[in-house]
């Protein structure tokens, strides 16, 4: 077999011009815009994505195609150094969205202009995490309730539900969307999942209050379920979807480290089977008992 030489097709192809560079770089951006518009994202979350890569660029002083790893590392452990968790997120969040949208759309044209591969700067070990929602772990990611309901009675129970039946997706949706309307930073520490109008001295959002979540499930149930007003309330959903869950399999264990319960009696007053729960389970185990009998013959 003989052995050919091969050359780099880079030497055959014209060097893009600095303004050219310029001008793509511009287009990018005007790009991830457009996208971000047609993904039906808020006016403010957008402009914030493009604050806080145009803060990353003026500090890197070249396109952002060009920071790698080790620049990542500079500029989060030593310029951000000080800064606020929510700012750290922020910005590193708005870095991987636009390296994911390198990926996605621009990688060969970049290529084919500076000879780069696409290849995020931010990996799992000088990734900025978060403190209350874990995308990361698990199978679905999982959300750390610091205060759940018992936060009031005998004390919050702190513990790290799954997001799952696809909560997560509307959960960044949510965060995404409607959090931007609030004018405040979702990824700053402590900042709560679900804000109200009032602002603390610091002009950051307050905690909705129990009270308001309640009222606002009153008046969409009067609207939408009115067959339900004045019966549906968040315990009540609590009630339903505990009986889901084992109805759909999930254990007594898992349901009360759901739940924060303390004892697994009081997670068994959650759960309501329906009427013919006794007659379901025998059907389902006369059919195991002759799916066995079928193997044996």
């Amino acid at each position: 077999m003989a052995v050919a030489a091969v050359r780099d097709l880079r030497s055959h192809r014209p060097t893009a011009s600095p303004d050219e560079l310029e001008q793509f770089e511009v287009d990018v951006m005007a790009g991830l815009v457009l996208a971000r518009s047609s993904a039906g994202m808020a006016d403010s979350t957008i402009r914030g994505d493009l604050s806080n890569l145009q803060q990353i660029r003026d500090w890197f002083g070249r396109p952002l195609w060009e920071m790698g790893p080790s620049d990542a590392d500079a500029y989060f452990g030593r310029e951000l150094r000080g800064a606020p968790s929510g700012t750290r997120l922020a910005r590193a969040s708005a870095l991987s969205l636009y390296f994911e949208f390198l990926e996605l759309r621009h990688k060969v044209e970049l290529h084919s202009m500076t000879g780069r591969i696409v290849e995020c700067p931010l990996d799992e070990v000088n990734r900025p995490r978060g403190n209350d929602i874990r995308w990361e772990l698990g199978r679905f990611g999982k959300l750390h309730v610091r205060l759940g309901k018992g936060s009031r009675g005998s004390g919050p129970r702190e513990r790290m539900v799954p997001l799952l039946n696809d909560a997560g997706r509307t959960l960044r949706w949510f965060i995404e969307d409607v959090w931007g309307q609030f004018g405040d930073d979702h990824t700053r520490h402590g900042a709560p999942l679900f804000p109200s109008e009032r602002r603390h001295v610091d002009q950051s959002r307050c905690r909705a209050s129990y009270n308001a979540l309640r009222v606002g499930l009153a008046e969409a149930t009067a609207e939408h379920l009115p067959s339900w007003a004045g019966r549906l309330t968040p315990h009540v959903l609590r009630h339903y979807c505990a009986s889901q869950l084992y109805l759909n399999g999930v254990d007594l264990i898992s349901i009360q480290g759901m739940y924060g319960h303390a004892w697994v009696a009081t997670t068994m007053k959650y759960v309501h089977v329906q009427r013919s729960r006794i007659e379901d389970a025998w059907i389902a185990g006369q059919k195991r008992a002759a799916a066995r009998l079928e193997g044996l013959m």
